[in-house]
C-alpha cells in the first residue's frame, strides 16, 4: 500500500464501472442557442444521384483523404467513417437537392459557424467560409465544375464529422488518461448517426445538442464561457500600472485605480451600483472588499493587498479567460457520460475535493493536498473506490526509501525511533526498531527489506487512508500535518491527496455502509483497531480532474494556476491544426514528472 505519483495518467486504464446504465447523473440538456434563419431557400432531404462525372469524382476525393477546399484538408482519420456513410446511399448527395442546400444541410452550418458558443473553434469546421460557399449554389457561381457539388458535400460531411466527434469526446484524444471516453469513442458509430439523427432529422440543433456531456457542471461552464466572451468583448484591456511599492496596501493612492473600478464592476467583484468617486485614485473601502473576492476567486489569499501575483491576475486579459473555460470543457468531453453512484471530485489545481449526492448536488467539500508540481504530479485518472483503512501502516515506497531514510538511518542512528518507523522482511515480520546495520541498510537499498511506519497520530497517512486500487498507488489520506490546509496553494505531497478533515470524509463515504456514526468514525480513529479496514457495501467512483475553471452553483466562476501547465500544453497540442494527434501525455502532451513515490 503504497503511493507512487506518475506522469499523469501513464497508461490506459480500465474503468467499466462508467459506461453501464445510470440513475444518478445522466442528464440531457439542450444548448440555449438559437438557429439563425436561413437566408437561402432550403431543398427537402431526398439524395439526388450525382452525374456520372461527379459519380466518379466523389469516391476518388474520398480515397485520397484530402479536399483542398477545407480549412483543414488532411481527413484521413475519418475516411473510413466516410466511406462508409456514401456507400450506404451508393455515393448520392446528402446535403444539397435541385441544387441547393437541404434545411439538415443549413441547421448543420449554422451549428458549424456557432461552435465558439459550445467551447470549439468554428475555424475547425470551415465556420467562416460557408456562407460564400452556399452563395455558390444561389446564383453566384453561373459555371460550377461538375463536381463542385460533391465536393461541397464532402466538405459538409467531414466538417460534420468532425464537429459531432469532437463535441462529444473532445477535441484531443488524452491517449494515456483513461476517464471512460475512450470507450464510448470506439463504440459510437459516427455514420449512422449522422444518417439516422442529421440526415432525417427535423430538429438538427437539439440531436447534436444531446451529444455534449450530460453534466449540470458542464452546462454551468459553458454559461460562464459565454459570459466571458461578452465581457471579453466589453472590456477596454487597459493594464493596471505597476505599484511604485512593492505592495498596494488598503488607504493608498494608485493611479491604477479608475481602471479598477471598471474591471471589477465588470467581472461582477464590485456592484455596479458601489459608493466610488467616479475619479478617485485612493485604494480603500469598497474597492478593497471587492479585490478580497477577486483574490479569494482566483486562488489568491483574499487579504485585499494588491502585491505582484494579485496584478498578474489583474492584468491578465478576459480572452484568456475564455481560454480556460474553453479548455475545462474540453477536459469534461473525455470523462463518462455514466457516472453512478455520485463521485467524489478532487480537482488538482483548485486543491478541492468534493462529494456529490443525486443529481449533482454537491454534500461534501473539502482541501486537499495534491502532488508537488516539480517531479511529483498528481495524476488524473478515476477509479472505484473500494475501501477504506483506520489507523493504517505506511509502507515507504521504494523510491522514499532509498533517497530519504536510507541516508537518515546513516546519519541518525535513532531515526526509525524517533519516528516510529520499523524494518520488515518481505513476509512483514518485524526485523528492527531501532539502528539499522550496515547489511540491513544494503538491503534496504535493493528492496529485499523494507522501511514501515507504526499507526497513529504521528503517520505520514494520518488515522485513515481512503483506497481505490490502480496502478499509480495514489489514495486519499489524513495527514497529521494539519498547518498545509491555511495556505492557498497546497502541491507538497509526492503524488497521493491528503484531506483536511477525514473523520467527515469518512461519515460521506460510509452512508449506507451498516451503522457508522461519527462517533464511532473518532473512535476508530483514535483508539480502535490498528489497520482496520472497512469494505464498502457499494463502491464510490473517485474522479481526479484537472479545472483551472469551476463554476459553482450560484454562477460564481473562479479561476486557478496552471500550477502543472497542463492548460499550456492543450492549448497547443489544440493550437497544431488537423487532423490531431493523440496526445502523449495525460493531458495532452505535459512532460512527465520524474516517477517518484510517497504518501
Amino acid at each position: 500500500e503504497f503511493c507512487r505519483s506518475k506522469r499523469e495518467g501513464i497508461h490506459n486504464m480500465k474503468i467499466s464501472l462508467f459506461v453501464r446504465r445510470a440513475n444518478a447523473f445522466s442528464f440531457l440538456f439542450v444548448i440555449p442557442y438559437v438557429l439563425a434563419p436561413a437566408v437561402v431557400r432550403a431543398a427537402s432531404p431526398t439524395a439526388p444521384q450525382l452525374p456520372p462525372s461527379g459519380q466518379q469524382a466523389l469516391p476518388s476525393l474520398i480515397e485520397a483523404g484530402t479536399l483542398e477546399d477545407l480549412r483543414w484538408p488532411i481527413f484521413t482519420d475519418y475516411r473510413d467513417d466516410v466511406k462508409n456513410f456514401y456507400a450506404s446511399s451508393n455515393y448520392a448527395l446528402v446535403w444539397l437537392k435541385d441544387g441547393h442546400p437541404t434545411s439538415q444541410a443549413l441547421a448543420v452550418i449554422t451549428a458549424l459557424e456557432q461552435a465558439d458558443q459550445v467551447g470549439l473553434s468554428p475555424e475547425d469546421y470551415d465556420g467562416p467560409y460557408w456562407k460564400d460557399r452556399i452563395a455558390r449554389f444561389s446564383g453566384g457561381n453561373q459555371n460550377p465544375s461538375e463536381d463542385e457539388p460533391a465536393r461541397f458535400d464532402l466538405a459538409l460531411t467531414v466538417s460534420a464529422m468532425r464537429y459531432i466527434s469532437e463535441i462529444q469526446f473532445g477535441r484531443v484524444k488524452p491517449e494515456r488518461v483513461h476517464l471512460g471516453a475512450d470507450d464510448a469513442r470506439s463504440k459510437f458509430d459516427l455514420p449512422q448517426f449522422l444518417r439516422d439523427q442529421v440526415i432525417n432529422s427535423n430538429d438538427v440543433a437539439t440531436a447534436l445538442s444531446q451529444l455534449e456531456p450530460p453534466y449540470i457542471l458542464y452546462r454551468r461552464m459553458e454559461d460562464a464561457m459565454r459570459r466571458y466572451m461578452q465581457l471579453a468583448a466589453q472590456d477596454d484591456g487597459e493594464k493596471l500600472p505597476p505599484a511604485k511599492k512593492k505592495t498596494i496596501e488598503p488607504g493608498d493612492d494608485y493611479p491604477g485605480v479608475p481602471r479598477l473600478v471598471r474591471l471589477l464592476k465588470l467581472v461582477g467583484d464590485l456592484p455596479t451600483d458601489a459608493d466610488v468617486a467616479p475619479d478617485s485614485t485612493l485604494y480603500q473601502g469598497p474597492i478593497v472588499d471587492a479585490m478580497k473576492h477577486f483574490q479569494e476567486r482566483h486562488g489568491l489569499e483574499g487579504d485585499g493587498r494588491i502585491g505582484k501575483d494579485t496584478l498578474v491576475q489583474l492584468n491578465t486579459p478576459l480572452s484568456d479567460r475564455v481560454h480556460q473555460l474553453q479548455l475545462t470543457l474540453e477536459r469534461w468531453r473525455w470523462a463518462p457520460r455514466v457516472i453512478d453512484p455520485p463521485p467524489i471530485l478532487v480537482n488538482i489545481p483548485e486543491f478541492v475535493v468534493r462529494g456529490f449526492g443525486k443529481e449533482e448536488t454537491i454534500e461534501l467539500t473539502m482541501k486537499v493536498v495534491v502532488g508537488k508540481s516539480y517531479r511529483t504530479h498528481t495524476p488524473v485518472f478515476a477509479q472505484n473506490m473500494t475501501y477504506l483503512v483506520f489507523r493504517p501502516y505506511w509502507n515507504v515506497p521504494l523510491a522514499i526509501q532509498r533517497g530519504e531514510i536510507v541516508p537518515k538511518l546513516k546519519k541518525d542512528p535513532d531515526y526509525l525511533k524517533k519516528n516510529q518507523f520499523e524494518i520488515v522482511d518481505r513476509r512483514g515480520t518485524v526485523v528492527s526498531t531501532g539502528a539499522a546495520s550496515d547489511e540491513q541498510l544494503a538491503l534496504l537499498n535493493t528492496g529485499a527489506l523494507s522501511v514501515r511506519q507504526k499507526p497513529g497520530p504521528k503517520n505520514s497517512l494520518g488515522l485513515a487512508k481512503f483506497v481505490f486500487p490502480n496502478e499509480h498507488n495514489v489514495y486519499l489520506h489524513s495527514t497529521p500535518a494539519q498547518e498545509v490546509f491555511s495556505r492557498t496553494r497546497r502541491d507538497f505531497s509526492h503524488g497521493c491527496i491528503r484531506v483536511e478533515d477525514p473523520a467527515k470524509l469518512a461519515e460521506y463515504i460510509l452512508q449506507g455502509n451498516g451503522n457508522w456514526p461519527m462517533e464511532k468514525i473518532t473512535e476508530a480513529m483514535n483508539s480502535g483497531p490498528d489497520s482496520q479496514q472497512v469494505n464498502l457495501a457499494h463502491k464510490r467512483p473517485v474522479v481526479i480532474i484537472y479545472a483551472t475553471a469551476v463554476v459553482l452553483p450560484d454562477g460564481e466562476v473562479k479561476f486557478f494556476q496552471d500550477i502543472y501547465e497542463h492548460d499550456a500544453h492543450l492549448q497547443k497540442a489544440l493550437g497544431r491544426g488537423l487532423p490531431r494527434r493523440p496526445a502523449n501525455a495525460p493531458t495532452s502532451g505535459e512532460p512527465a514528472p520524474r516517477q517518484r513515490a510517497e504518501s
